[in-house]
């Protein structure tokens, strides 16, 4: 990860997530600890909350938090977890 400009602030990552194949109306957030996630169908918005759910569980599994892996292992994680 690249510093802050400026200081020595800690830098804070989230996954986001959007569904855009909502139909019904319904708003759909989800929230948690270093994600948030918009949208979707009631099916798309629980598969992408899941997803990031288990993405934070193998994340603390390696003793690692989202600020620590680099893009290609996150990537590498999320296929894992979504599989």
């Amino acid at each position: 990860m690249v510093a802050p400009r400026g200081g020595s602030k800690k830098q804070k990552a989230i996954l986001m997530g959007v569904g855009l194949d909502n139909k019904d109306g319904h708003t759909r957030v989800t929230k948690g600890d270093n994600f948030v996630m918009m949208g979707g169908s009631e099916e798309t918005h629980e598969r992408m909350t899941e997803t990031a759910i288990k993405v934070n569980e193998k994340l603390s599994a390696k003793g690692k938090v989202l600020e620590e892996v680099s893009p290609k292992e996150l990537i590498d994680i999320i296929h894992d977890a979504h599989s």
